[in-house]
């Protein structure tokens, strides 16, 4: 009987020696396609942010060019301190309002007054910030809208500005 334990041991020891073996390349098979999986999705998560990225910024130049004024568009600009908590209220109201309006009907452009160029703007129209000023077509400035204001009031105020 003692010969038959031992024969035993000794066959489930081969046995789990074999599946010792076996199981280190399936186990590096399942380890390459799990990192290359992770690294698709890390790939396209980075492209993603990317792109974002790049849309931002693009975005921004785009809204801070004030070259845009009289380029044919009636253009809203807003006199803007970024670190002024009015200021970026009223950017968000100002956003809010535009919404409801086409990307051909009218321009939304800051005027930083942080940089030079956006400084200079402001003093030449005396404006402080949490200040919109609304140009024609032509950019000749026709209204002036000082202080916070609500994003349906800022819509209704666009609208009148937009039929003259």
């Amino acid at each position: 009987m003692k010969k038959h334990r031992n024969s035993n041991r000794h066959f489930k020891k081969k046995r789990r020696q074999t599946a010792e073996k076996k199981q280190p390349a399936a186990e590096g098979r399942r380890n390459f396609l799990r990192l290359a999986r992770n690294g698709a999705i890390a790939l396209a998560v980075v492209g993603g942010l990317g792109f974002l990225f790049v849309q931002n910024v693009r975005s921004s130049i785009n809204e801070h060019d004030l070259s845009r004024i009289g380029n044919g568009t009636p253009t809203i600009v807003q006199i803007h301190d970024p670190q002024c908590s009015q200021c970026r209220s009223l950017q968000r109201e100002t956003r809010d309002a535009l919404s409801g309006f086409n990307d051909n009907d009218v321009d939304y452009v800051v005027a930083n007054i942080r940089t030079n160029e956006g400084s200079r703007f402001a003093m030449k129209y005396s404006v402080p910030h949490v200040t919109l000023l609304l140009f024609d077509k032509n950019g000749q400035l026709r209204t002036t809208l000082r202080g916070q204001r609500q994003s349906d009031e800022l819509r209704t105020a666009f609208r009148q500005f937009l039929r003259k």
